[in-house]
């Protein structure tokens, strides 16, 4: 009955876990190899007969008939009277086969069994959510806010797998109720000990590219393909799409008639405003799409420093640089240069780096920051909207026009 009772428990975790037979055979017949190890120091001649849909168990101990008095290896080896007490015809030199019952490897062997057991299934069953998530790395999920704590919000699937969905990989304008369900992309899985760590990832450019994936058609059948996605989470994206068949329009196709294809990703991502454009080899082409909705009037291009200084009218230089700075910012992520932003007749024009002697550095690099490179492009702007589009005080602002107005005034 031990055995029975000991079986049909192990047959539950299976049902829970869902473990095949041939593994659940494997994982028992390794714990109780184990535990006849530490019982008789060797499992070698054992044979372990198991049928867990049963319940049925059978260990049985083979050893060598010997005679009386010369039993060197008591695993290995039985003594004649020993074994005709099981069989009495048995003679010296044959092989003799008994069952061992559970009961004789001691009830505190079996509990430890038993642990080692279920440590073993937890673990096949953490190891299998580990391989099936890893595989799942960059797609789209959905799960359910089942847990929202200061740093994370903790959700959990269908099969009940835990995901855990960090804050610095929510978007800003995120809020979630317990219930709510939550899409993102698997980010990483790391086993942390012998449980999988699953994190979900709403920040992520393969976010919005997957989000692109799911709500476009021809994106889906890989008739339009995505070249680069940039992001600035819940602000601004730029995706650069392409299609190598001339009847498609990718940007048309992309956004849809009145932005109808491109709404329910921007509502997704917290209205995040979404740039798409069409890829281009023409490099000078690609860049001065990249900093759209501005109309660049020409670029000259430093390929072997990855700069590119780009010319426009002084009225579609705010546009290029966007608010923030995040346009500029974007355009030169999703083409790889370094993008510096010129008006027309600016060539008396001068760098702020130049006034470094009177201005300190971390306030150049908050302007530039903002896209602000020169004395002339801080100048025409307004006072508020500088205080809006840097992290500086109104006070040092108005320092540094002073500063600025004194030169051009000499």
């Amino acid at each position: 009955m031990e055995n029975i009772a000991l079986i049909e428990s192990f047959s539950e975790f299976k049902d829970d876990k869902l473990i095949d037979r041939v593994t659940l055979m494997a994982i028992l017949e390794d714990v109780f190899r184990n535990a006849l190890k530490k019982k008789f120091g060797d499992d070698d001649n054992f044979d372990i007969i198991i049928n867990p849909d049963k319940g049925d168990l059978e260990i049985w101990r083979n050893r060598i008939v010997v005679a009386d008095g010369e039993v060197e290896e008591p695993n290995q080896e039985i003594s004649l009277s020993a074994a005709r007490k099981i069989e009495p015809d048995f003679e010296v030199g044959e092989d003799v086969s008994q069952e061992v019952k559970l009961i004789d490897l001691g009830r505190r062997a079996i509990l430890a069994l038993r642990q080692n057991l279920i440590s073993k299934i937890y673990e096949h069953d953490n190891t299998n959510i580990f391989k099936h998530f890893k595989e799942l790395e960059g797609d789209l999920y959905t799960a359910e806010v089942h847990h929202i704590r200061h740093r994370a919000v903790i959700l959990l699937d269908d099969d009940g797998n835990e995901i855990i969905l960090p804050k610095d990989k929510q978007i800003p304008s995120d809020f979630f109720r317990k219930g709510d369900n939550v899409r993102g992309v698997i980010d990483s899985v790391e086993l942390k000990g012998n449980k999988p760590a699953i994190i979900m990832s709403r920040t992520s450019p393969k976010f919005l590219e997957k989000l692109f994936e799911s709500e476009i058609p021809e994106v889906f059948d890989g008739l339009i393909t995505i070249k680069n996605v940039v992001r600035i989470p819940g602000e601004k994206a730029k995706v650069a799409v392409d299609s190598y068949d001339d009847r498609i329009d990718p940007v048309g196709a992309c956004v849809g008639m009145k932005g109808s294809r491109i709404h329910g990703i921007v509502r997704e991502l917290g209205n995040e405003n979404i740039d798409v454009i069409n890829y281009t080899n023409n490099l000078q082409l690609y860049i001065t799409r990249a900093l759209s909705p501005a109309r660049v009037t020409s670029i000259k291009i430093d390929e072997e420093n990855k700069r590119a200084e780009a010319i426009l009218k002084p009225e579609e230089v705010s546009k290029a640089i966007g608010r923030g700075g995040h346009n500029i910012r974007l355009a030169g992520k999703l083409t790889g240069y370094e993008i510096d932003v010129f008006r027309e007749g600016a060539e008396e024009d001068v760098e702020l780096r130049e006034f470094s002697d009177e201005i300190e550095a971390w306030v150049i690099k908050e302007f530039s920051k903002a896209g602000l490179d020169t004395a002339k492009s801080v100048l025409e702007q307004d006072v508020a909207d500088l205080v809006k589009r840097t992290d500086l005080e109104e006070e040092t602002i108005l320092d540094v026009i002073r500063i600025l107005k004194e030169e051009f005034e000499d």
